[in-house]
């Protein structure tokens, strides 16, 4: 993990945190048109200051929150083929079959899937989303090694990011290249990417029609 990244996970429990530059977050969340509904997938844990962010537009929020109820583990448990992408469908809320995804925030829970279980899930959102939808993701470059499970990321009020997840053990990062993450993500291809300050690429995927 970056010593920055560091830094701001163990303020979370010992002191004031850090944020980071996301620049493509940034850049997402003010394109957002005040006058346009969207319909916003967020897979981390609902949290005040990302509802309060989008509540500046005309948003509706469905959170899925893959990391707190076993969703990681089902993806990457289950066998390649129908049972992954049952899996995969079953994790999105039910209400997303009532209007097209514009936007899906993933964080950094691509880190902790497989290629296999990644390419599902994107599947599974690009089924319930416009062409043309993004789905923005951190991805663990620069360093070896990551927290044990998903962090806690949250937004400034000036869009920047802050990670509140206290410090754990961690485990081998899997450091995704942008060609690995070019594979198999079914109709999303990268849009744009970033490599941030704390040694995190940052993507954006488009979905294609």
């Amino acid at each position: 993990m970056a010593a920055s990244l560091r830094r701001a996970r163990a303020g979370a429990t010992a002191g004031p945190t850090a944020a980071f530059h996301a620049p493509l977050f940034h850049d997402l969340v003010a394109g957002l048109d005040a006058n346009k509904r969207h319909v916003v997938l967020d897979l981390g844990a609902a949290s005040t200051p990302m509802l309060a962010l989008l509540g500046r537009s005309r948003c509706r929020v469905e959170i899925a929150d893959l990391a707190h109820f076993g969703g990681i583990d089902r993806l990457n448990g289950a066998e390649p083929g129908s049972q992954l992408t049952s899996v995969a469908e079953s994790l999105l809320p039910n209400r997303l079959s009532d209007d097209a995804i514009d936007v899906a925030y993933c964080w950094d829970l691509p880190n902790y899937l497989t290629l296999n279980a990644l390419s599902a899930l994107l599947t599974a959102i690009g089924e319930h989303a416009r062409p043309g939808a993004l789905a923005h993701a951190l991805v663990f470059y620069a360093d070896r090694d990551m927290q044990v499970s998903p962090g806690r990321i949250v937004p400034t009020e000036e869009a920047e990011l802050i990670d509140l997840s206290p410090t754990s053990r961690t485990i081998p990062a899997p450091r995704y290249s942008p060609e690995d993450l070019g594979k198999g993500m079914g109709r999303f291809v990268i849009d744009r990417a970033r490599l941030l300050g704390n040694g995190m690429q940052e993507f954006l995927f488009r979905l294609e029609s």
